[in-house]
């Protein structure tokens, strides 16, 4: 029986107008080691940031002011909270860290699961597009606290 042959072509254009679904591609960030961490529809750059630390904020539910922005989270978790003083006041922190090499990368302020409250932080320099290169902002800050040591 001779071979059916299949003589389809595949043809693009340049000139074609990106669609909805280009337009809406997921980012990937991943930790300083190399291991994937976070896919979530916006760039973390886009993201408000929270002004007593500087962590990128992630509303994990929708309310008045905003929608829920859509994310897989890849971290290791602790049952047990970590409290933080802030200005006269102390602040629970239910942390999540790197699964390879324990690295902190964020933290939720209600107990687990993941998502369980209205917004969850990345800390600022944890994460980075590219995988294997060091952020930008991983060491900011860090000549501050070396001057005055």
């Amino acid at each position: 029986m001779p071979k059916v042959v299949s003589r389809s072509a595949v043809s693009s254009s340049t000139d074609a107008k990106p669609t909805a679904s280009a337009a809406a591609a997921l980012r990937v960030y991943y930790c300083i080691c190399g291991e994937f961490i976070l896919v979530i529809e916006k760039s973390l750059a886009a993201l408000p940031r929270r002004r007593t630390d500087g962590a990128y904020i992630i509303r994990c539910r929708e309310n008045e002011t905003g929608k829920a922005v859509v994310f897989k989270l890849n971290a290791s978790t602790s049952a047990a909270p970590v409290l933080v003083k802030r200005s006269g006041a102390y602040e629970r922190q239910y942390r999540f860290s790197c699964p390879r090499c324990n690295l902190l990368v964020g933290y939720q302020s209600t107990p687990l699961p993941v998502k369980s409250g209205p917004y969850l932080y990345i800390l600022k320099g944890a994460l980075t597009h590219a995988q294997g290169q060091i952020p930008k902002d991983a060491f900011e800050g860090l000549e501050e606290s070396n001057d005055t040591a």
